[in-house]
Order: structure tokens, then sequence, then C-alpha cells
């Protein structure tokens, strides 16, 4: 069965001048335009490819990589804006649309936002909404504390960051726990702290236990020795000053400049560190 807005693997079944037939089942044939086929294939061949509407709204294949898929968020760019909504550039020669109605705020062009990918069972149409909390948390949350998830960085608010995890639920990063710089549009992985009794769920960027001493020890000996031995941090810098340097918690840090002390490598004197040579 075909899946729109997704990847699906189909047989190759024809090859014309202006582009390959592939089997779409009860779809029947789709087309994969000329400039999409691989350079080297043969007829019964299975290529994955990319499934949507084109300005026709009718089932094209692309071997082109958007930027989403349907039942994805991504963070994504207006292109333009009409009487209809708003167009983002999604990867694809057709825009993808945002409906007024799906949007949150008035979207304007150039500017970004996040959105999740969808099939509007009206028009059978592929569209995207910045309505995202309607597509979040509608199932029950069963992760264990420090399961690796994947998530998205949606918005910034004054605890921290929310974000989507395995794009199913929400979650918040706080900021007292993030050492490194992050920015909405970003995905990376992240861990469970906790689902709380109300059923939201804290996040973590590191697992529980996770100690980044060796290769922060590793970090700080490189940056040592491209700054000709010394760097103005110590144990008495602040916490914004050793963030924003190295990424990480003063804690961590104290504990990895203590390793280096022990094993010589650096002495600490009161306005920085400095190489042993």
């Amino acid at each position: 069965m075909i899946q729109l807005g997704k990847y699906n693997t189909l047989r190759i079944v024809k090859d014309l001048e202006f582009g390959l037939y592939l089997d779409g089942g009860e779809k029947g044939e789709i087309l994969l335009p000329r400039k999409y086929v691989p350079s080297s294939y043969e007829i019964g061949d299975e290529l994955t490819v990319f499934i949507y509407l084109d300005s026709e709204d009718r089932i094209i294949a692309t071997t082109q990589h958007p930027f989403i898929q349907v039942g994805e968020f991504a963070l994504l760019e207006v292109r333009s804006v009409n009487r209809v909504g708003a167009f983002l550039d999604w990867g694809l020669a057709k825009d993808l649309l945002v409906p007024f109605r799906e949007q949150k705020m008035t979207m304007q062009q150039g500017r970004s936002y996040v959105v999740y990918a969808y099939v509007d069972h009206v028009t059978g149409r592929i569209a995207a909404s910045a309505k995202l909390d309607k597509f979040l948390d509608n199932l029950e949350p069963s992760f264990e504390p420090n399961e690796e998830v994947d998530i998205l960085i949606v918005k910034q608010t004054d605890l921290g960051f929310k974000v989507v995890i395995n794009n199913l639920f929400g979650g918040m990063i706080y900021h007292n726990e993030i050492f490194s710089s992050v920015e909405v549009g970003d995905k990376m992985k992240g861990y469970i702290k906790q689902v709380r009794e109300d059923g939201k769920i804290d996040v973590m960027l590191q697992p529980f236990g996770y100690e980044k001493i060796g290769p922060l020890s590793d970090q700080i000996l490189a940056s040592l020795r491209g700054n000709n031995g010394f760097l103005p941090l110590s144990d008495k810098s602040s916490s914004e000053e050793i963030s924003n340097y190295f990424g990480c918690s003063k804690k961590n840090f104290k504990k990895a400049i203590g390793a280096l002390y022990k094993q010589h490598s650096i002495m600490i004197e009161d306005d920085g560190i400095k190489l042993n040579s």
C-alpha cells in the first residue's frame, strides 16, 4: 500500500523517454520523472522514492529527500504567503502548504516555524500545521528513566526548551540542565529523566551518571595547546563562563581539571590553568 508523504520502495515496470513508471499497486503506475532517475537501473529493480502530489494533484515519485515526512515535525522556512495560507520550503519543487486555520500566528515570508506534516483527509493533500499540541501526547507514554530518544527543540520558555520526543510526545529540558548551545529546530538525542504523574515528560541531553571527564579532559588539553598553554578559566570561574567555553557544567569542569592536575598535566593558578611543559 502506497504511503503518501513518505518513502516507499517500488518496483520499476516501464522505462519511457520522460521517466520511469513504478508499480504503485492499487494506485496504479507512478511516474518517476527522468531528472530523478538514478544513473543505473533495470526493469524489475526496486527503488526507494518519496511519494507526494504534483501541482496537478497527481501522485508522483522523487529520489529527492524532503526536510520532513508525513508524521514528522521540522523547522521550515516560509517561501511565500497568499490568500490560501503560507507555503514552506520542504526541499521539493512544490512547496508545502500551511492553511491559515493551521497557523498559531500569521506566518511571515522568510521566517521559519516548527510544523507537523499530515495528510488532509478532506482534500487528500499533504499539508502542515503549526498547531503542534493536537498531534502530541495522544498515546500513553511508556518510557523508562534514562531511555534514549530522538528530540526536536521546538520552543524556548522561561523554564527551558520545549521538545518533541520521537515525533509523538511533548517534553521539557530545563535551562539548568543544558550545558551546550541549543536552538529551535535542532534535532538530537535525548534521555528521559522522568514521566510525571500528570503525564508530562522531563528530558535531559545526557544520561544519568554520564561523566564527560575523559573527553572533556582531552578537550581542555587541546584548547591549552591551541592557546599557548594557558586558559583564563579555573575552578573559580563562573558556571556561565565555563559553559560558554566548553559546553559543560562547572562540576564536570572541576573534575576534569582535577584529574589533569593529579596527572601533572596542568597547573591550576588563580587566574587560570596552565599546561605543564
